[in-house]
């Protein structure tokens, strides 16, 4: 899987970070959208020795049906754009509550806004700053998304979390507090 993901990175152009064990690469990797469910998957990687050290855990890229079908903006809910945002996030409170990684810098984004549960990604794209987070749904293990995203990247289970933010917690002392998170569809893995 690793080796699927590099290639899929390198070949849109996208920077994959080679510095060292804390030098992480985050990646999303979002499967065939079926709503409220925990059917994509967020990758850590980083290189370790001339190794890849590598985790994957199950989460969602997508909003849940409660806010498709009742959207927070007027425009519609956020379904983050498939894409490399470079330097885009920061460790910070997901609403004030507990340490998350926080969107601090513009994405992309499209908006569903016919309110009918189903996710239709590919309209109204606009960029700019909307409380994209990286964040948990629950801290024990969520069973479906419901009103645990509402745009957000979010992990299925606390406890993979918290192994995340120890890993994001190591690359902010060693390179700053700064990430690239990076959006591939499963079928960039399989085209490049």
């Amino acid at each position: 899987m690793i080796h699927r993901i590099v290639s899929a990175m390198e070949s849109k152009g996208y920077r994959v970070f080679r510095n060292g064990r804390h030098d992480l690469n985050i990646v999303g990797i979002r499967s065939v959208a079926k709503p409220d469910r925990f059917d994509d998957c967020i990758s850590v990687f980083s290189m370790h020795g001339g190794e890849w050290l590598f985790w994957s855990f199950p989460a969602t890229t997508d909003p849940g049906v409660a806010y498709l079908k009742n959207p927070i903006n007027k425009s519609g809910t956020a379904i983050l754009a498939p894409g490399q945002y470079r330097s885009a996030y920061r460790i910070g409170k997901h609403r004030g509550k507990y340490d998350a990684l926080i969107q601090s810098r513009p994405v992309t984004v499209f908006r569903d806004g016919n309110m009918d549960g189903h996710i239709d990604p590919w309209r109204n794209a606009e960029t700019g700053i909307y409380g994209i987070n990286i964040h948990m749904s629950t801290a024990g293990e969520a069973d479906f998304v419901g009103k645990h995203s509402a745009g957000c990247q979010v992990f299925k289970n606390g406890h993979d979390f918290e192994i995340f933010m120890a890993m994001a917690r190591a690359g902010a002392a060693k390179f700053g507090n700064a990430f690239t998170y990076t959006l591939l569809e499963e079928v960039d893995l399989y085209d490049s």
